[in-house]
Parts: C-alpha cells; structure tokens; sequence
C-alpha cells in the first residue's frame, strides 16, 4: 500500500512538472477568444469532479476582455432543479499570450490558465493548474462555438487530457443543456 502510494505521488509530480511546461497557443487573439462559448469537454483527476461528474451538465462561458489585456470569464450551468448557477472570474493577463491567472474566491485557489489550442470560430481547449494549499491539480476544459463538436475534436480533446495525467475515465464530453436569461439565478459571484 506504501510503496503504491509512493508511485502515485510520483507520477503526480511529474505530471505537474510537465504540465507546468505547457505553453499557449503561439499568435494567442485576445479579440478572437471573445464571445460566447459551450462548454463541452471537462477533464480533471480532482476528487470533486470525480464525486460529481456523472451529474454535470454542458454550460456557456461568456468571454469579454477587458481594456488593459485582462479576460472577464462568466459560466452559467442549468442546475437539475431548473435554476442557474453562475460564477465569474477576472483573469488578469500575464507576460505571456494567451496565460491568465486568477484567484477563485469560491474555491479558495489559484489558478494558472492557457489556452493551448484554439479555432477562433470552432473551438478552444483550456488548460489549468490550480493549487490551493499547495496542493495542484490539472483542469481542462473544451469550449465549442455550438454545442455540437466532432468525433476527431473529442479525440483530440481526450489525448491532450490523457497526456497532461487526466486519468481517461476523468475525460468526460457534457451532455446539452444552456441556461436562458429568464432561468432564475441560485448563484452569483
């Protein structure tokens, strides 16, 4: 049991020194990120996500940047009693393109952010370290413009997630569901 333990925390580790060498996307658009997207793919090994996914549901992420090169990030999911949930970042922008850190006041973490692959007008794949009480754990996310995405993204989506530690039973694609504007809103940050 030790000795499994130890492997564990060791591939963990090295996991997270390789994760921490992936760059964004080169010629990163700030102006192209910008508008709404669905938030298809979700991968992560993070105890939480692992006790809920099989009850997540696909959301929207409103992308908006801001004056000074910052990125306002704004999710809303459909919860199962028919409200909204909503939180918002502002995700300050770093020396590097296309990396953004925030502070999750709801989660208590920090977050380190990269858009690793994008199509301005198809899809973005989102890759994040978050470390709370030094501890990190790896999150990707897969935006589309609809909420439709091909076989070949999926794929694609999932080897990224599989080379960056993403256990592939954590890989999930999110089943359709959007909040409207007349939803009632449960939760807001």
């Amino acid at each position: 049991m030790r000795t499994a333990l130890l492997r564990m925390l060791t591939a963990l580790t090295c996991v997270l020194a390789a994760c921490a060498d992936i760059t964004p996307v080169p010629d990163f658009s700030l102006e192209n990120i910008a508008g709404k997207w669905y938030m298809v793919g979700f991968a992560t090994n993070a105890q939480w996500f692992v006790n809920h996914k099989d009850t997540m549901k696909m959301g929207t992420a409103k992308l908006a940047p801001t004056d000074i090169g910052d990125l306002d990030l704004a999710y809303a999911t459909l919860n199962a009693d028919g409200t909204c949930w909503r939180m918002t970042h502002l995700a300050k922008k770093t020396d590097t393109p296309g990396r953004f850190t925030f502070h999750s006041q709801v989660w208590n973490n920090d977050n380190d952010m990269r858009f690793v692959d994008v199509v301005y007008d198809n899809y973005a794949v989102v890759h994040t370290i978050k470390t709370k009480e030094g501890v990190s754990e790896v999150l990707n996310k897969l935006y589309s413009r609809t909420s439709e995405i091909s076989a070949d993204l999926q794929q694609k989506f999932t080897q990224f997630s599989l080379d960056t530690g993403v256990l592939a039973e954590n890989i999930v694609i999110l089943p359709k569901n959007e909040c409207t504007e007349t939803t009632p809103r449960t939760f807001e940050i």
